[in-house]
Order: structure tokens, then sequence, then C-alpha cells
């Protein structure tokens, strides 16, 4: 392992793969307009649809500090786009458990790295924060903004405190199983291709 600070390449290589996770949330993101259920269900979608790019990512990891940095982004791209400083310390403390982890590891074992993966995918639960700290100006929120009584009643039934320790387990899960997905792609078409 590279135990040198991190360079210009490091921090260009971190901010690509931001933009490209960016991308996948903000795609995948306007799926829950079609139905409040599938923003539950970004706990299973986003950590599965950004699997392959994520294990890219950590092929490019040699250095403590590039989760963080990138969870850091996460958390003010997140707050740009208006979900709120609520999620920020999740997405933030995510990005550095799981940097911990794969340092752990060396940033090359598989193992380290599933368990990384599914602790950095938690930065997604920091999409529910608004809607259970927030929830009666969160709701009155949707329906000024033209949503249904009955999509508020939905998201509020599936998304509240009673839900979200459910939510966090699943996502983790998620996580790791996307790991274990994104590494044998990246092995199987990128590795064999000399790409990485």
């Amino acid at each position: 392992m590279n135990d040198k600070k991190l360079g210009v390449r490091d921090f260009i290589t971190v901010g690509i793969f931001t933009a490209i996770l960016m991308v996948i949330e903000f795609a995948f993101g306007m799926l829950g307009y079609i139905h409040p259920y599938v923003v539950a269900g970004y706990v299973v979608i986003l950590p599965l649809a950004s699997c392959i790019p994520m294990m890219l990512f950590y092929t490019k990891t040699e250095k403590f500090g590039m989760l963080t940095i990138m969870s850091v982004l996460i958390a003010i791209l997140m707050f740009v786009m208006g979900m709120g400083w609520l999620g920020a310390p999740l997405i933030i403390v995510s990005g550095l458990v799981a940097d911990l982890i794969a340092k752990k590891g060396g940033y090359r074992s598989f193992k380290c790295t599933v368990i990384s993966n599914g602790f950095f995918s938690l930065w997604i639960c920091a999409n529910y924060f608004p809607v259970i700290v927030t929830a009666d100006s969160y709701r009155q929120g949707l329906l000024e903004a033209g949503y249904t009584e009955e999509y508020c009643n939905n998201l509020f039934g599936a998304i509240n405190i009673y839900t979200i320790g459910i939510l966090v387990v699943v996502c983790f899960a998620c996580g790791c199983l996307g790991a274990v997905i994104g590494k044998a792609v990246v092995k199987k078409h990128f590795e064999k291709a000399g790409i990485v």
C-alpha cells in the first residue's frame, strides 16, 4: 500500500467517482416520483446500481482519506440539492468508518472491501432524515409541491422512526452484496481487459 499523502491524481479520482455516484443517485432518485415505496427502496436500488463504479473506485484507492473525502463531497452536494444538513453527519461518519475498514485490509482485502462498502452505502439513508426528523414540515412541503395526500401517507408509512432501523440494515446488506457483485464484474471484465 502507498503510505504517501494524497496527491492531485487522488483528488481527481475522488471527484470523478463522486460525480458518477451523484449521477446514479439523481437518475434513480427520479424513480421516487413514481411511488413512495421506490423511495424506501433506495436502500436496495442505489447500492446495487452503484456497485460497479464503487468497486472500480476501490481499485484506485490506496491511501487513507479518499473515501472520507468522497463522503464529505456527497454531504455537500446533497445539501446543495436540497436535502438539508440533517443527514451530513451520517454521510461523513459512514465514509470515515468505511475508510478505516478498508485501510485495515490494506485497501486490497476482499472481506474488508465488502464490509467497507456496506458501511459506505449507509450515506443513502441520509435521504430519509428530513422525512423522519422534520416530518410535519416535510409533509407540508410535499403537499405544497403538488404531491397527493395518498403519496405522503405511503411515504411516511414506509419511512418513519419504526422502519429506519430495518432500512439501515437492508442498506448495509445490499452494500455488501453490491461489493461482491461489483468485484466479480470488475475482475471478469475490467481486470482481464487490463483497465485496472
